[in-house]
């Protein structure tokens, strides 16, 4: 496995029903996979709107991942981002203005 998910537990996390039920669920709803983003047809993944393990049909939905414009790689990126502690230095003084 290459990238994000050489060392992800994300797939074994995927209910078993997801190839079987909730991917062709999601094509009979949108099977012009409309990217739930940008609106744009052609999506190439299944996304989960809101971040987590919430596996219900109406959080998923197509995104662009592989293909441009890599909507679901921005999202992704930025929700990790936002998942990271952020830690705030007290503030210095400017050490010509001491």
């Amino acid at each position: 496995m290459a990238g994000g998910w050489a060392n992800s537990t994300r797939r074994d996390r995927l209910p078993p029903n997801w190839r079987t039920e909730l991917r062709p669920a999601a094509d009979e709803r949108n099977p012009e996979r409309i990217c739930h983003l940008c609106g744009k047809p052609g999506g190439d993944a299944l996304d989960h709107k809101k971040p987590g393990d919430d596996h219900s049909p109406e959080n998923l939905d197509w995104v662009h991942d592989a293909v441009p414009p890599h909507c679901h790689r921005f999202k992704s990126s930025a929700e990790g981002v936002a998942a990271q502690p952020r830690e705030r230095r007290a503030r210095e003084k400017h050490p010509g203005l001491l």
